[in-house]
């Protein structure tokens, strides 16, 4: 699923209460504190789209500052473990931001992001990992509920089915479901991999 319900359904009051209307749930796992009530009813509707609306300002907000969003304390640990991460991987994060901001800098293309992950704690990691900036809310999908290839089905419906797709990934549902698109695959399993990205990209290849 993408993120947003249609948002001029439902107006956000500014004195809305989200810890007393009602709408949370003790369920492990749930994703937006969803109610015990009847899913899909108007009052339902529109506290959910309330939810929706705060993640989207929140992240929106913060994507280019998260030390913003976690406070000065938890700022200094979240770089030191960043710095930590990237000494551990060879700076693969940095190596692929390089190929993210190659994309992000062209007119025309955008970075779309699926993800089996629950939605929430994807926007989570995209902010603490630094990559707001290359990957708007609107593109960030979790296939949780409905696989990587209903995700790309619905991208295709979004963008359009003239438009150029290039599926990078590392797994095989990503792959099989690039393949019943007939969009490239660009596996992505070591630096050498992500580096031939790089320089394709620079070249323009892609």
């Amino acid at each position: 699923m993408s993120l947003l319900p249609p948002p001029a359904l439902f107006r956000l009051p500014s004195t809305y209460n989200f810890s007393a209307d009602g709408f949370h749930s003790s369920a492990p796992g749930a994703n937006l504190c969803l109610g015990s009530g009847v899913h899909g009813g108007v009052d339902w509707m529109r506290k959910l789209a309330f939810r929706y609306r705060r993640v989207k300002e929140t992240y929106n907000t913060y994507k280019n500052n998260v030390g913003g969003l976690i406070g000065a304390p938890k700022r200094e640990t979240w770089l030191q473990l960043r710095a930590e991460l990237e000494a551990l991987t060879d700076l693969w994060l940095t190596h692929s931001l390089k190929a993210l901001n190659l994309i992000n800098s062209r007119p025309n293309c955008v970075n779309v992001l699926v993800t089996t992950t629950q939605l929430i704690p994807a926007l989570a990691k995209v902010l603490l990992y630094g990559l707001g900036a290359v990957f708007p809310i609107e593109n960030i999908y979790s296939a949780t509920k409905t696989g990587k290839e209903s995700c790309f089905e619905r991208i295709m419906q979004r963008f359009g089915r003239k438009a150029v797709y290039i599926v990078i990934g590392d797994g095989v549902e990503e792959e099989q479901g690039a393949k019943k698109h007939n969009m490239p695959f660009w596996r992505i399993s070591c630096h050498a991999d992500l580096e031939a990205l790089r320089h394709a990209l620079e070249l323009e290849y892609l």
